[in-house]
This record gives C-alpha cells, structure tokens and sequence, in this order.
C-alpha cells in the first residue's frame, strides 16, 4: 500500500484544503482550516481517504468531494489474506492500550509494534487495571522484555465512571504524553480505549453522536476511526480506533522481520550471512544470544518463539 495515496486526477478549481477527522464506509468528515466540519465522498467508487490524511475537497451544496489525498508521511495499517484495514496516516505516535485483566495476548501486542516500527511511527506501550494488583503484577513483569528494549511502558487505571482515584494525575500525564503529536489509540476490545478517550476528550460522547448524526452510521460510529483534538489550538489530537482481535501483517516483508523487532536487530548485524532468516543458519548472531541465557541483553525464547511464528507465517503468505 502507498504512503504517497493520490487519486490520480488533477484537482478541479475551486478546491479548498481539509482534514479528515472521521469515516465510516464511503464517506469521511472533512475538517475545515476554520474548524467546520462537512461530509465528504470520495471521486471514484472506492474510497482511499482515511484520517489524518490532509486533502483537498471540493464543496458540491452543503456536501462535498475528495479531489486529491495529500502525499502521507506514514500509513499505520494490517493486513491479512483477505483484506487491508487502514487505521490512520500522519501520526507522531501509537498508543497501544491493552490491559492486565483479561490477560493481553503477546502475538498481538509485538504484531503492533512492529507495524509501528515499519512505518517509523513511535510506539508507546500503556498497560490498564492498575489497580488490579495481582493481574498487574503479572502483565507488567511480562512486559519486562519490552522495557530493557527501550519502549516506553505506562502504568495506567482508567476506570469507566469517575471512581478513579487519581483521575487529575492521569489525566495531566497523559496530556503531556500527547502534546503537540497525533496519537493513535489501539488496542483489543475491552482494554479501555473508550474510557481513556473520555478521560481526555471530556466531550467525546457528545462529539460522537454529532458524527454519528452528521454520517447517518448510528450506533456502528464505534467501528469507525475518530479525531479528536484535546487542545483548543488543535495541535494535538487523539485518535480513538475500533478494538480488534486479528492484527495480520501479510505486507511486511520476511526477510525485513527481525529489523523491526528491537531485540533481535541488535544482534543481527553479527550474522555471518547477510540474508540469514535467523531461523537455522551457521554464525547466526541472533541464535546465539538466544542460547546466551546469562547475557543481560538475552533475547528471551518466548520473543525468539513470537519472530519465528511470524516468519513462518509470512513466507506462506508471499506470493510467487
């Protein structure tokens, strides 16, 4: 898929800039540069527009028409056998939500990750239900790999009513977190995400239901991608997206795997081949420090376990 989407055609006169702050289906809700906002459809059948895209769009009576998408610095999508599912382009960072209680599935976390890291898109690991002291004991010292990495990892408790104890604290934290960047929110269902957006969007319902009203989606605006900015200058925007189950990545490349996986980018420079798939090959770096169990910097069998699941996962996925 193309960072740089463009629909091709020359943009007629009379087109006007915008930001797309919404969708579902066939038609995104475009931000004007004064803040208004006006449903959209895209030229052709399929619609390539997705948030965070700057475009420029044309005002047909009170709706209007994508003419052109603006070249993306980045484009944070899956992909499985069947289909490609965009989240959001133009981001600073990703936000990946998930939660000690039910307990987070590893595979879907390090599938994100390394999404992020193919897009060179900063992302932050928040782990939820802190105040489930056992379930959190647990999560975060499964998360301990992904410390001594370097990713960032916070501990949160964000509850859904206004029961939590340190709901300024949080708050405050968070919005330091996001100033200034577009933050993409992930995360399976029942992490929290709903309740973080409330937290830090305090209108959010409300914005919601107006979305839902102005794109006629009723109550499915929640399988939709939203922004929402939590400044009143609009620089740093929030963007809330569906919870999912699945996170394929049928588009990265195989070979390309271990550069995305911290851990085992550090070690894959001391291979002896320069196309080792680090699965079998004599004088692999990364076999080696796996073996290595006394070394601080060890990659753990269990992350060693995730990269080879994948690997053999993308070959079978490469056409020829």
């Amino acid at each position: 898929m193309s960072k740089a989407a463009n629909t091709g055609a020359v943009p007629a006169s009379g087109t006007r800039p915008g930001l797309v702050v919404a969708g579902f289906g066939r038609h995104v809700l475009v931000e004007t540069s004064a803040g208004t906002r006006v449903i959209c459809h895209p030229r052709g059948k399929k619609s390539q527009a997705v948030v965070g895209d700057r475009v420029q769009w044309l005002p047909s009576q009170d709706e209007g028409t994508i003419e052109k998408i603006e070249a993306r610095s980045n484009l944070f999508y899956r992909q499985d056998e069947m289909r490609t599912k965009s989240f959001a382009a133009n981001l600073d960072q990703v936000l990946i939500l998930i939660a000690a209680e039910p307990e987070f599935s590893e595979s879907q976390l390090t599938r994100a990750l390394i999404a992020a890291e193919a897009e060179r898109i900063t992302p932050i690991i928040a782990l939820n239900k802190r105040d489930l002291a056992e379930p959190f004991s647990r999560a975060w010292a499964k998360l301990e790999p992904y410390r001594a990495m370097g990713y960032q990892v916070l501990p949160l408790a964000i509850k859904p009513k206004a029961a939590d104890a340190e709901p300024g604290t949080q708050a405050a934290e968070l919005l330091a977190l996001l100033q200034g960047k577009k933050t993409l929110v992930l995360g399976p269902s029942g992490a929290g995400k709903s309740s973080l957006t409330n937290l830090l969007v305090p209108a959010a319902k409300v914005l919601t239901a107006e979305i839902s009203q102005a794109l006629n989606s009723g109550k499915h605006t929640t399988t939709s991608t939203t922004l929402y900015w939590i400044d009143e200058a609009r620089t740093s925007a929030l963007i809330d997206s569906p919870g999912f189950q699945e996170f394929g990545l049928h588009h990265i490349d195989p070979m390309h795997l271990a550069s995305y996986m911290p851990d085992l980018k550090a070690h894959a420079q001391d291979c002896k081949f320069y196309n080792c798939t680090h699965l079998h090959e004599p004088g692999c770096g990364v076999i080696s420090e796996v073996k290595s169990a006394s070394s601080p910097r060890a990659i753990s069998a269990n992350r060693y376990r995730l990269y080879s699941e994948l690997f053999a996962e993308l070959t079978s996925a490469v056409k020829y």
